[in-house]
């Protein structure tokens, strides 16, 4: 058996034909590509706006600026990638950190306590863990009752819907981000978005993408004025391109994921593998989270990594807590009370979820699993 990963991408023909299309036309960044990108997104989004850029962490970067001033608390969760909260740090704002449910989300009912214990809090940082949007209701209760900005970071969860709402909508957000790394739903090979359904948000994100520029029919030709201390952070028509490819796809992919979804609840129902939680419709699938009390088996997660690993299976974990790391620790972090987190590290691991991932491997990865569980 080929080694298989927790997650890759899923690249075809038509997907390097569209590549190669663009390095044949007259852009390669810059050019026309981007706004049909951006405007595909948000028609599938169903927002207003999408500013694509190089990254997720840079699509989190500007939003965090044009969001936020310096000083701001922001509530946010220890369960996701660094970026996130390292976000609120470029603009010079301070994290919160709160325990997260037993979903992997961050916990909306603890948000709202801290809200109400601290009225200076002026924004929440949600993250749709693993494909699974946070509570809508509730995060809409929260905007609304508190007054707060919130941040919603889908870059786990494209194609997500709870209920009539959907992923990276701003249904109940100022802004969205995503991810196209490429083991997420979709690729640009490096990549991101922020979608937002406020004109005046998308004018300046747009403006800070591109140096603080802006150049107005009313200059002369040559003209342009840096109006914010902007950045870089554009991404080239040719990964655009095969983002639009993707993006055809993109459906087809998340049906896939939540097939294998389903495939791995019903291996391990009644058995001591937990899913983070079972298929019931909200989740997109980025992740296939689950966790094994340890203290019931003759084995430790480093022994079923590296045995596993032997069997050329890759499991990754997602995520340590970033209250914990050793740069958040000498900014005074790492006493949060967050026993759910503890938990939750002490026994989580992910499995292979992709696309491409076959029936005859999933069932591989299934029984490699049992086979060094039970020892």
């Amino acid at each position: 058996m080929n080694f298989i990963p927790y997650g890759k991408q899923s690249i075809d023909q038509h997907d390097i034909d569209a590549v190669v299309a663009t390095l044949h036309s007259d852009y390669l960044t810059t050019g026309p590509k981007i706004k049909e990108f951006e405007e595909a997104l948000s028609d599938y989004c169903k927002v207003n706006y999408t500013v694509v850029v190089a990254n997720g962490t840079a699509a989190l970067h500007l939003a965090s600026i044009a969001l936020l001033n310096e000083g701001d608390k922001v509530l946010t969760t220890p369960n996701s990638f660094l970026a996130t909260s390292n976000a609120i740090l470029y603009a010079r704002a301070k994290p919160i950190f709160i325990d997260i449910a037993i979903d992997g989300n961050i916990d909306l009912d603890l948000c709202e306590e801290a809200l109400k214990s601290d009225p200076s809090i002026k924004a929440i940082y949600a993250v749709a863990f693993s494909g699974r949007m946070v509570n809508q209701s509730k995060l809409k209760h929260l905007k609304e009752t508190y007054n707060i900005i919130v941040l919603e970071d889908c870059a786990h969860a494209i194609g997500a819907k709870e209920g009539e709402i959907g992923s990276a909508s701003c249904t109940n957000s100022d802004v969205s981000i995503l991810s196209f790394h490429p083991v997420k739903h979709l690729t640009t090979a490096e990549g991101g978005a922020i979608t937002t359904n406020s004109k005046a948000l998308y004018e300046k994100l747009i403006m800070l993408r591109g140096h603080g520029m802006v150049k107005t029919p009313e200059m002369k030709p040559w003209e342009y004025e840096m109006r914010e201390l902007g950045f870089n952070y554009r991404i080239t028509d040719m990964q655009c391109a095969l983002g639009l490819s993707q993006l055809q796809k993109l459906d087809g992919f998340i049906a896939r994921r939540i097939e294998i979804a389903k495939r791995y609840d019903t291996a391990f129902e009644n058995s001591i593998v937990k899913p983070l939680y079972t298929y019931d419709g909200k989740s997109s699938y980025h992740l296939y989270v689950v966790q094994v009390d340890f203290s019931l088996l003759n084995i430790s997660k480093e022994d079923l990594f590296n045995q596993m690993r032997a069997k050329n299976i890759g499991l990754q974990l997602h995520y340590i807590p970033i209250n914990q790391q050793p740069y958040y620790k000498s900014l005074g972090y790492g006493n949060e009370q967050t026993p759910v987190m503890d938990n939750y590290y002490e026994q989580c691991f992910s499995l292979p979820m992709y696309a491409s991932l076959s029936n005859e491997e999933q069932e591989y990865v299934i029984a490699s699993l049992f086979e060094v569980i039970n020892g």
